[in-house]
């Protein structure tokens, strides 16, 4: 149901909107989040997460059937092409974007398969790379993605954008530390640190039953704490003069190193 037409920049839901892209306070404070684009909308509303409001601009979208076709319920605002260009956060998001109530998922809500694939991240800084190892989380089946102790929220535009809608299609859970150490433990979830030091090469090491594969930052890595709670340190061989990987390519190695290893 389309609900009228937003022509001004001053408009209370056009200033929502660009507080809730530009402010992780505002995100936290309301619960609310904004996604662009039809593919990313789509993949929301595919995920069960409750859908606000829709903002179209007709001159950039001609055909909202396939949005609208999800729920007949959805609120939908049409607005000018100048004020969409206001309230995007990037170009190319095809007319549309909407406003999101975003999930709070904890460890207890986490429900996977009998042989588990998990991937956390401690301390993640980057948005972009969180996104980035979403992608690589969905495509290689694993169950989840438990993100300890973050430095960026799991709806920062630029974490849904890389992301391709995978941070709808892949469980992802906030954390800290000393918890998902104990649930890893309690459901008998073996713990596989990637790190340099003390560590073994990580076609090596058996990730056929239930795995977790943990990962730090690239400036500092894994702090202790993670360490030693580890079953094994694993490690990409370097054979160049530089000593790491980007985070996300590095996950993604490891995660389809225990896709081969389960399919093989």
């Amino acid at each position: 149901m389309v609900e009228g037409t937003i022509t001004s920049l001053q408009n209370p839901k056009v200033k929502q909107v660009l507080a809730l892209q530009q402010k992780s306070s505002e995100r936290r404070k309301t619960g609310l989040f904004v996604v662009e684009g039809m593919r990313e909308v789509s993949h929301c509303l595919q995920a069960g997460y409750d859908i606000v409001t829709v903002f179209v601009c007709p001159q950039h979208l001609s055909d909202i059937t396939s949005i609208v076709s999800l729920s007949s319920h959805l609120p939908i605002v049409e607005v000018s092409p100048q004020v969409y260009e206001k309230m995007a956060y990037r170009g190319g998001t095809e007319g549309i974007l909407a406003m999101v109530r975003g999930k709070r998922l904890q460890l207890s809500d986490l429900h996977f398969s009998t042989n588990p694939l998990l991937i956390v991240i401690e301390s993640v800084e980057k948005p972009g790379n969180l996104g980035a190892i979403l992608r690589s989380a969905d495509a290689s089946g694993a169950d989840a993605v438990i993100v300890c102790d973050p430095l960026t929220d799991l709806y920062n535009p630029n974490l849904i954008r890389s992301s391709l809608g995978a941070i709808f299609s892949v469980p992802c859970i906030v954390s800290d530390s000393t918890s998902c150490i104990a649930f890893l433990r309690e459901h008998g979830i073996r713990i596989l640190t990637a790190q340099l030091q003390d560590s073994h090469l990580y076609y090596h090491t058996d990730m056929r039953g239930a795995t977790a594969i943990v990962m730090g930052t690239e400036s500092t890595g894994l702090t202790q704490q993670w360490r030693e709670a580890a079953d094994a340190h694993i490690r990409i061989p370097m054979l160049g003069q530089l000593d790491s990987l980007n985070v996300s390519v590095s996950a993604a190695i490891l995660l389809f190193e225990a896709v081969r290893q389960r399919q093989s």
